[in-house]
């Protein structure tokens, strides 16, 4: 990481505080070698782990902040986060488990499910080939988690200034939302998420105009009508095992598998940074991590617990 970026993120505000890279290095000193052994494990069983893990801190921060809430589990009396239409589709929540119980025999009480799910997050994309950054701890963990609230997460359908909004209501910019949108270079989506843009776009357009016709009709073999197979879809980048660029080369050949991704190339406002990226990925790195450690700030919880079981509140 370049040296004034490290120095630029040694200094970001917290919600009127500060968290701190060095917060558990006295109270639990092998917490991250923890995390990153549970995390590095799992994907190496199960190659969908990395995709999973940092979507879930996508998801988690997006809704009441940073604060693990999309971890805990529904109620007879609540429906949580993680029952919501949008987050049917996570998985690997056995990995936060599998760390959580190890942290709490190491030290107990003392790791939030937050910063897990924050390391966790940076963890995978550095085992993927991605780059590496410290991350900022000492959040404490939510108490609620509403499936009804899911609705605020950007859709893959949303336009560019749907997108603008969704972002800036974090406190994210248009350059954030751009770098942190190249998070998709892990990711796979089934055909419901944009099967929508292969047939009867509009009245005069059966396939979205903005698709490559050729790679739409690759989408539409793997996505037939009728489709039987719930798990057929596609990866949202050609190098989906590898943290890289290719999600904005994919972009730029109009290959883009959901329409909030080839909008990012159709709009002159974030054009360019599409442009940039798939230029240069040390740029997309060095924009990524400043980004991630953003979104990592949102809504901090300050004041609160530290969850025994990160599927229930203690």
């Amino acid at each position: 990481m370049a040296p004034l970026l490290f120095l630029f993120l040694l200094m970001i505000p917290v919600s009127n505080a500060f968290l701190d890279v060095n917060y558990y290095d006295e109270t639990c000193p092998n917490a991250e070698k923890i995390i990153y052994e549970t995390v590095h494990s799992a994907s190496v069983s199960d190659p969908k782990v990395p995709a999973r893990l940092l979507r879930m801190f996508f998801h988690d921060c997006f809704i009441r902040g940073c604060d693990a809430s999309i971890l805990l589990d529904s109620t007879p009396g609540n429906q949580a986060e993680k029952d919501g239409p949008p987050n049917l589709s996570l998985g690997a929540f056995y990995v936060f488990d599998a760390a959580k119980e190890k942290l709490e025999k190491a030290c107990p009480r003392t790791v939030s499910c937050a910063d897990i799910v924050a390391i966790a997050a940076r963890d995978v994309v550095t085992i993927s080939g991605g780059p590496y950054w410290s991350v900022f701890k000492g959040r404490k963990d939510g108490t609620v988690s509403r499936a009804n609230e899911t609705i605020n997460l950007p859709a893959p359908s949303f336009n560019v200034t749907q997108l603008i909004q969704s972002f800036l209501q974090r406190g994210l910019g248009i350059k954030d939302m751009v770098a942190l949108s190249g998070g998709h270079t892990l990711g796979f989506s089934h055909c419901s998420s944009f099967e929508s843009r292969l047939r009867n776009f509009s009245p005069s357009q059966d396939t979205d105009p903005s698709m490559n016709p050729e790679f739409a009709e690759t989408l539409k073999k793997k996505c037939p009508k009728p489709n039987k197979d719930k798990n057929a879809g596609e990866f949202l980048d050609s190098t989906a095992a590898t943290f890289d660029n290719n999600y904005y080369k994919q972009i730029v050949a109009g290959n883009g598998v959901f329409g909030s991704d080839q909008a990012l190339y159709n709009d002159y406002k974030t054009k360019w940074l599409v442009e940039m990226f798939a230029d240069d990925q040390t740029l997309f790195f060095e924009e990524f991590v400043a980004s991630m450690v953003m979104l990592g700030n949102v809504d901090i919880i300050e004041e609160g617990e530290v969850r025994v079981n990160c599927r229930v509140v203690n």
